[in-house]
């Protein structure tokens, strides 16, 4: 099995580090990954200047872009064959709720799944993040299931695992997403100049956290695995609209 893994911290992030190495005792890995820390990109493609290519002394390929210009490269140019599975992260903080729509981590996994292939994107979910040992764990239980049942061609699985010991870990629950406040994290500063600028500051505290969310279950140490579709149409209002429309 021939595994692509990048992810939006950065070819040198100790997350990415965590997860080849222990994919690497069971499967073929290539890593491509930005060449700096590219948090908050989302989708983002470099469409503007090229994108280079340095292939670092550990095998790594580093690139001059976003996670999903990893993918693209990774899939159409580096690799010698193209890949079985896609797999971001281990990312440096939790991908809870609103959070997938501004990743980087969740963007490259939906990418890859854009590109054909099963993607996964994996989290550690905290801002300290010292388990990353727990997170490769994780990962290594969910190829061994994926190996040997495949998901739908349209699903992408985000999985946030709680920064703990895998002694602690309560086990994996399938989860929606939870969403924050929309509260103003903009942070004012002043720069050597005397202008001012502006931060965007950390993401703002969970609003829905109630059972079933992926916020819940990593507060009660779990593993949360949430299916995500690339399909953004809104399917359940279709018969609403089309009488909406037809008053236009």
């Amino acid at each position: 099995m021939h595994i692509l893994v990048s992810n939006d911290d950065g070819v040198n992030a100790k997350g990415i580090k965590s997860l080849a190495e222990a994919m690497k005792e069971h499967t073929d890995v290539t890593i491509v990954a930005p060449d700096r820390n590219r948090s908050g990109s989302s989708s983002a493609l470099t469409l503007d200047q090229p994108l280079r290519c340095k292939q670092l002394d550990n095998g790594y390929y580093s690139i001059s872009g976003t996670p999903c210009d990893c993918i693209h490269l990774g899939s159409h140019r580096l690799m010698k064959s193209k890949p079985d599975m896609v797999i971001a992260g281990i990312n440096h903080g939790a991908n809870l709720g609103d959070d997938v729509f501004y990743s980087g981590t969740v963007a490259a996994a939906m990418e890859g799944r854009s590109l054909g292939y099963p993607a996964v994107a994996i989290s550690l979910a905290s801002r300290e993040c010292q388990h990353f040992a727990t997170a490769a764990w994780a990962m290594k239980q969910l190829i061994i299931k994926l190996q040997k049942n495949p998901l739908k061609s349209n699903i992408i699985l985000n999985v946030n695992v709680p920064d703990i010991s895998q002694g602690k870990v309560k086990g994996f629950k399938l989860t929606r997403l939870g969403c924050r406040h929309r509260a103003d994290t903009i942070v004012p500063a002043t720069d050597p100049r005397g202008e001012t600028v502006y931060w965007i500051g950390p993401p703002s505290e969970p609003q829905d956290i109630g059972e079933g969310t992926d916020f819940a279950a990593v507060e009660n140490n779990y593993i949360s695995i949430t299916p995500l579709v690339v399909d953004l149409t809104a399917q359940d209002n279709n018969k609403s609209l089309q009488s909406w429309i037809a008053g236009i």
